[in-house]
């Protein structure tokens, strides 16, 4: 598992994770998630799937809760470069529907 986290344009703060997300990974990578938003408090999160191989449910909580943590500072949270089996699940769990909510 890996994280790394920078700033991409103007206001944004652009997470790439590498490898699986599950219980035993989620927790490290939510806690340098929400240290980064603290320090940067950006307008957009984009969450980068490109290099996930694995999610469960931990993940779909992980995304759960960056989107409460942003809409709380008026932001919004951008899934991109999702693997089409890590897209399944997303549609499936109905976290695509939090965007128009």
């Amino acid at each position: 598992m890996g994280i790394s986290v920078k700033g991409c344009g103007k206001d944004s703060l652009c997470v790439l994770i590498e490898g699986d997300i599950d219980h035993h990974t989620s927790k490290k990578i939510r806690e340098t998630i929400d240290t980064a938003i603290e320090k940067s408090n950006p307008s957009i999160l984009k969450l980068d799937f490109s290099k996930v191989s694995f999610m469960d449910s931990s993940g779909i909580g992980l995304i759960i809760g960056r989107y409460r943590l942003m809409k709380l500072l008026k932001g919004r949270i951008e899934l991109v470069n999702v693997p089409s089996r890590i897209d399944r699940i997303l549609k499936l769990s109905g976290v695509y529907n939090l965007k128009r909510s």
